[in-house]
């Protein structure tokens, strides 16, 4: 019974605090009995309208996620009351935009794959244009540019053994980095391009309930691995070679820092390096929910990833790499970057400009409700966290951690979305400080730490 009501409240289709069973038809002689289990319907489509200044610029942003789509009636005049709905689909329309670059994206997810059995089915598209920005004189340059074009595939399925918590997923990604004259030391080379082929497996088991916006108990586990084809065993190229003569380049650039050709045959060697991205990312993902007294809930959490390389002479991709600090909204990531939230630090303040390829971050925080109806659930919590990130495993140090504490708010509306704000402080300096960085103010849109 538990589990029915968490499934139902994850549909998110019904008020989570309204779902209740009814005993009909009790027949103790034979153990049976009827269940009926009464629902209120809410709203479950979300908008989403930002603008705000910030990076020299305005900043707009307009998404539309429709949670109960239906595609079979998309060609249907009369089911748009307004629109085509009641088959469980998720369509997410999403467009940002600047004065320095732009964004779309496209999302659809069927989670009755055939209409038989919970087989999900995920496909996405998007497209980013990004110009250089001169901070100084605040002028764009349209002939300095970074495009990026990619799409995924994806198929996940509920398992039955060890138990049906489990959840298998996979999906195949495709991206494609195009630089043109983008020499902002961001990447090893401005001129060029570079392809991420990628297989992406995970595993997770959840039985957390029975509210998804404020879970009361249970636990989530996520261990996921995204890899791409060892092309360094067959394309030919011999990586130590290259590593070599980029080594002695770069030594001779010292010296003579305005040797221009010798800057465009380092930048060469790094587009035939990574013209196909080839690398492994691992990461793991553990919360816990435990009520405290009452509605008092305490959630815990631990969050693990590492990005490696099959060749040591081709090294670890300037792509795919980890940006801890801050709350994550200020940035948008261009080059496949993971930003990893610390409250109480400036946002990637503590990760060097090209990032890091291992991090870790464990967080406990206190939970309360204020309310939670459906027009709108409201929580309070408390908090300590601490993470970094490390350059290799040489420099892995998990008692090496930037911590900090603070206090927010929560607020879920069915049609916004998510919405919070923070106070940290933060206990320990960033890359550039000495000082202990103080208190920061985070602003959470649409995402959940």
């Amino acid at each position: 019974m538990v589990r029915t009501i968490r499934e139902l409240s994850n549909l998110g289709f019904f008020d989570p605090e309204q779902i209740s069973p009814n005993f009909k038809n009790v027949d103790p002689n034979n153990g049976t009995l009827d269940m009926e289990y009464s629902v209120v319907e809410k709203g479950a489509s979300q908008i989403e309208l930002q603008g705000g200044y910030g990076g020299g610029g305005f900043v707009g942003t307009l998404g539309l996620s429709f949670n109960n789509f239906s595609l079979r009636n998309i060609f249907n005049a009369d089911a748009y009351k307004p629109l085509p709905m009641g088959d469980g689909q998720k369509l997410s329309l999403r467009a940002q935009a600047s004065t320095n670059y732009q964004t779309y994206s496209l999302s659809v997810t069927e989670p009755w794959l055939g209409g038989k059995r919970p087989v999900q089915f995920s496909g996405s598209f998007s497209h980013t244009v990004q110009y250089r920005y001169n901070f100084q004189t605040r002028e764009v340059d349209k002939d300095q540019r970074f495009l990026i074009t990619g799409g995924s595939l994806g198929l996940a399925k509920r398992l039955t053994w060890p138990d049906d918590n489990f959840t298998f997923s996979n999906a195949i990604s495709f991206q494609h980095y195009n630089l043109k004259n983008y020499n902002t030391g961001l990447f090893t080379f401005g001129d060029g391009f570079s392809n991420n082929l990628a297989y992406t497996i995970g595993l997770t088991r959840s039985n957390v309930g029975n509210n998804p916006i404020y879970p009361k108990f249970g636990a989530e586990f996520k261990v996921s691995a995204k890899v791409t084809l060892p092309y360094s065993l067959f394309n030919g190229v011999d990586y130590g070679k290259l590593a070599q003569e980029r080594e002695g380049l770069v030594d001779f650039l010292r010296e003579n820092q305005t040797d221009v050709d010798t800057q465009e045959r380092i930048s060469a060697i790094d587009q035939e390096r990574f013209n196909w991205l080839e690398y492994y990312k691992i990461k793991f993902e553990g919360t816990w929910y435990n009520k405290i007294t009452g509605d008092l809930v305490l959630r815990s959490k631990t969050e693990f990833g590492f990005l490696g390389s099959y060749n040591n002479d081709r090294g670890v991709v300037p792509f795919e790499r980890f940006f801890v600090g801050g709350d994550g909204l200020g940035a948008f990531s261009l080059d496949g970057r993971e930003v990893v939230q610390l409250r109480g630090y400036p946002n990637q303040s503590l990760s060097p400009q090209d990032g890091n390829n291992i991090y870790n971050k464990f967080s406990l925080e206190m939970r309360y409700p204020i309310t939670l109806k459906q027009l709108a659930s409201i929580y309070v919590l408390a908090f300590v966290e601490a993470g970094n990130s490390y350059d290799g495993f040489r420099e892995y140090d998990p008692f090496n951690l930037k911590r900090s504490a603070g206090a927010g708010l929560r607020i879920f509306m069915p049609a916004f979305g998510l919405l919070g704000i923070d106070f940290a402080y933060g206990f320990d300096s960033t890359l550039s400080g000495t000082n202990p960085n103080g208190w920061e103010t985070h602003f959470i849109i649409g995402q959940q730490f």
